[in-house]
């Protein structure tokens, strides 16, 4: 997804070293550090949110943090921040480092115990805030053209194990099929659940366009919000969307796929497993879905305003 052809008049300063905030400070990403005895690193034993800010709005943030309290709840972290404390946290981090465009990335962990063991109890819960010039999973000149992937052996996590509804640090599962597909030559990954039911990529939802309608998985996801997004558009253009359960089938014989991404948007998919899926390249329904995409990221109306400038 390219950067905004045009940016509003006002640009704001850009300070000499990226500013992060660790635990109740701002610091220069050179000093912004944490325990090496928090729960986070140890265990992989917390939860994380990314959104995007666009032209000087962060994309959706009320229900990107309305998915990471969802998270902290599900995983009985004991994190007490309110919700609007660090709604106006994250815009301010944003606000410091410069930024109109940005990749933005919140984590909570559930801390520092009093041992070094796994026991969860009488934890501190530690907060890391930053955000970078925006970042996307593709290269966004690939991306319009339409990526490669493969359905890989590494099967996702099943809800039984762990919901992947909860947006965890426990990602090793993932780069493990995003290791599979690039050493198998592609751009990246599908994966299935443990049944053999298609359920998304790393770090990405899945979409296919068939016989007029958008069909998407159902169970065993992280709910996106950027697919929120497309089943507004989708609504849009009077083009509905099922959810239920598909099979590699389903995606070589759509007449498009498409992942979809806080970091990237909309990215088409041309081929599966070496097969061309429907022309071998973006296809019209993404395109302009992608299109559409673009135009709410840069009206800001699904928008919170980063500076004050800004603010309507």
């Amino acid at each position: 997804m390219s950067l905004p052809a045009s940016q509003p008049a006002f640009v704001p300063r850009r300070p000499a070293e990226p500013i992060v905030y660790v635990n109740g400070e701002f610091v220069p990403q050179s000093r912004a550090t944490i325990s090496v005895f928090d729960h986070g690193l140890l265990y992989g034993d917390g939860v994380f949110d990314t959104s995007c800010a666009w032209a000087g709005h962060i994309f959706m943030l009320d229900e990107h943090l309305e998915r990471l309290y969802r998270s902290i709840h599900a995983t009985k972290i004991d994190f007490r921040m309110p919700r609007a404390e660090l709604k106006d946290l994250i815009v301010e981090t944003v606000r410091r480092n410069g930024l109109m465009s940005a990749y933005i990335k919140v984590v909570v962990t559930r801390g520092i115990s009093p041992e070094p063991l796994l026991d969860p109890r009488n934890c501190v819960a530690g907060l890391i805030v930053f955000a970078r010039p925006y970042l996307s999973l593709v290269d966004p000149e690939r991306a319009k053209q339409g990526i490669a992937a493969k359905i890989v052996s590494v099967r996702r996590v099943p809800h039984e194990s762990l919901d992947p509804k909860i947006k965890s640090l426990n990602y090793l599962n993932i780069v493990l099929a995003k290791i599979e597909a690039i050493e198998s030559g592609c751009d990246d990954a599908v994966m299935l659940d443990t049944q053999g039911y298609v359920c998304e990529g790393p770090g990405y939802n899945l979409f296919a366009a068939t016989g007029g309608a958008l069909i998407t998985p159902a169970k065993t996801i992280l709910l996106g919000i950027t697919r929120l997004a497309v089943f507004e558009i989708a609504r849009e253009l009077g083009m509905p969307v099922v959810e239920g359960f598909y099979t590699p089938y389903d995606l070589y014989t759509a007449d498009e796929v498409f992942f979809c991404s806080t970091a990237g948007g909309i990215i088409p998919i041309a081929r599966i497993d070496g097969r061309a899926i429907g022309t071998g390249q973006a296809g019209p329904i993404a395109t302009e879905i992608r299109r559409r995409y673009l135009e709410m990221l840069e009206s800001g109306d699904h928008g919170t305003p980063i500076y004050p400038e800004l603010a309507r």
